[in-house]
């Protein structure tokens, strides 16, 4: 099950859309939907949790907690609605599109996909991409 919830004034649109989007995607990587629970907050919020549970004294657009086990993807995702909207105006792109570049980002984590390295970064942009182009596509 994907859910969606909100510690504070956002309200996602298109949810069905996405909730489809996001299994096709557990699903076109080989695993299976478990539980993934999207949380939006706001930069304080996220910072709180990025300081407590990561030692991490600075802001961040997404923060994912992996429960998945085996192939079965589950996890918290907590994703700063401040951070998105400030990501969209300095990579010049629209609000609806770095959301989604989150929402998909968050789900490449839990499968198993890294960003600390340049090629690990390189691969996480081209599956995010990739799946981004899937969305635009969706019915």
């Amino acid at each position: 099950m994907i859910h969606y919830f909100s510690e504070n004034n956002f309200i996602l649109r298109n949810k069905r859309k996405r909730k489809k989007w996001i299994h096709n995607t557990i699903i076109n990587e080989n695993t299976k939907l478990g539980n993934i629970n999207y949380i939006f907050c706001s930069d304080e919020q996220l910072l709180k949790i990025n300081i407590e549970y990561l030692n991490h004294d600075f802001y961040t657009d997404i923060i994912t907690f992996d429960y998945r086990e085996n192939d079965i993807i589950s996890g918290d995702i907590f994703i700063s609605i401040d951070r998105i909207k400030e990501n969209s105006n300095i990579n010049k792109s629209n609000f609806e599109e770095e959301l989604n570049r989150i929402l998909v980002h968050g789900i490449l984590h839990i499968i198993g996909y890294k960003d600390k390295s340049i090629e690990d970064s390189k691969l996480m942009r081209e599956k995010e991409n990739y799946y981004l182009n899937i969305y635009k596509n969706l019915q």
